[in-house]
């Protein structure tokens, strides 16, 4: 039998529409009724602000250099390994080598997809925690490894009333059931997207320990790391045994506003990071050279600019005046410890019985359903978070919806207002 050329890969066939096209068409669809722009986007998490001028201004002035505009190193610039052995040394309570514990990847997502290449074996095993970040699965996925899924448990009440983000919990027991002889890593969120859970030291503890116990890899996505509003630890600083096995995955386009630079980056013992480099030179060879080297010179001056305490007040300025509209409309939310997300409970929302939802999204859980209507009838995108579970736990979050705040104030006090138009839908 001739095989079919054009037959594409498992890894990439027969996969159902994803969440970001379908909000994105309901999106188009309303704009194209009542104009370019009408929607207000608090799905995605993009800002909708640009970097502060000193960011801005590094770039116009990389973009000058003629080094700026070749190769860099495929480890990444110098200049912005030493800002980011410099900037985090502090945390890490020891000084952190540039050339041995840090590489520049092409955006967080391409570093996790370089740590899962440099260490996965077809039928090795990560255990991620449910709700996770889409990109987690594929990119284990890609180089065979196969995923085996762990739920945070939502508060109890958390369908009647507000709860803080950190009593999402993990069952220890259940975790550790989970661990097999090709257990090979761990990913942990913190601060947590969509949740905004900051782990505690003593959730993260006990995850350690059994890392150390099984000798399994830590990935932890930090990506959030300047934006918490509780007290945050870092996996690699529980104890050296700890920091031996743990890959802090960082993000300068979530430190600064500019997530279309696409400039990350992954701290680790050099037994380690080595091979998330050498992944990554296969992957992409090197990352983009000016905004390499204007993340570096943000990353210099940002305390001169005292940018970091400042972006941390605006952003929970932003969160809680973005969350008043519940507290307005009696619904409850989960009250993010971290980051710029907010899931929120629509269980009193009512849709009507005899709405018409399009087939591939009447086939999809409730909050699916509760993200086309917000769009349609309110002119408001937020995200359904059943988008990050397994279609097994899925019922645990179908009632649940997921909002960015980093948006303009204005932006958020429309959004607030087009919220008003719920009150006849609640019960």
């Amino acid at each position: 039998m001739i095989q079919d050329p054009f037959k594409p890969a498992k890894r990439v066939a027969g996969q159902r529409q994803d969440v970001w096209s379908i909000v994105n068409e309901a999106a188009a669809a309303y704009n194209q009724e009542h104009g370019a722009g009408s929607v207000v986007n608090m799905g995605q998490g993009f800002f909708g602000y640009n970097p502060p001028e000193f960011v801005l201004d590094a770039a116009r002035d990389a973009l000058g250099k003629v080094d700026c505009n070749q190769y860099s190193p495929t480890k990444g610039r110098p200049r912005l390994k030493q800002a980011i052995a410099d900037a985090y040394s502090p945390f890490f309570g020891k000084k952190i080598d540039p050339e041995k514990e840090v590489t520049i990847t092409t955006g967080a997502n391409e570093g996790m997809l370089s740590a899962f290449m440099g260490f996965l074996e077809p039928g090795d095993e990560v255990i991620v925690f449910e709700p996770f970040f889409d990109q987690y699965i594929s990119n284990i996925e890609m180089p065979g490894g196969k995923v085996v899924y762990v739920p945070l448990q939502p508060p109890k009440d958390g369908a009647t009333k507000t709860t803080s983000a950190g009593e999402w919990t993990l069952d220890m027991k259940e975790l550790e059931s989970k661990i097999t002889d090709r257990t090979r890593m761990i990913v942990i969120n913190t601060p947590h997207n969509p949740v905004g859970k900051v782990f505690s030291r003593d959730e993260l503890q006990a995850i350690g320990d059994l890392c150390v116990k099984h000798n399994i890899i830590i990935l932890s996505d930090e990506v959030y790391d300047r934006l918490y509003y509780v007290p945050f630890t870092r996996a690699a600083t529980l104890s050296p045994e700890v920091a031996n096995l743990t890959l802090t995955v960082g993000s300068g386009g979530k430190c600064f506003y500019c997530t279309g630079w696409r400039v990350g980056y992954l701290i680790g013992p050099e037994h380690l990071i080595k091979y998330v480099s050498a992944a990554h030179t296969r992957i992409c060879y090197s990352s983009v050279s000016p905004l390499q080297e204007a993340t570096a010179v943000a990353f210099e001056q940002a305390d001169k600019h005292n940018f970091w305490e400042e972006s941390k007040t605006e952003m929970k300025g932003k969160m809680d005046r973005f969350n008043e509209i519940w507290k307005e409309l009696g619904l409850p939310y989960s009250d993010p410890e971290g980051g710029y997300f907010v899931l929120v409970n629509l269980a009193k929302v009512k849709l009507p019985e005899d709405y018409d939802f399009p087939p591939h999204v009447a086939s999809r859980p409730r909050d699916f359903k509760l993200s086309w209507f917000f769009i349609k009838e309110l002119g408001i995108a937020a995200i359904p978070p059943t988008e990050f579970f397994t279609d097994a736990n899925a019922h645990i979050v179908e009632d649940w919806l997921r909002f960015a705040v980093c948006k303009d104030d204005e932006v958020l006090e429309k959004a607030k207002e087009r919220l008003r138009g719920l009150k006849k839908y609640i019960q």
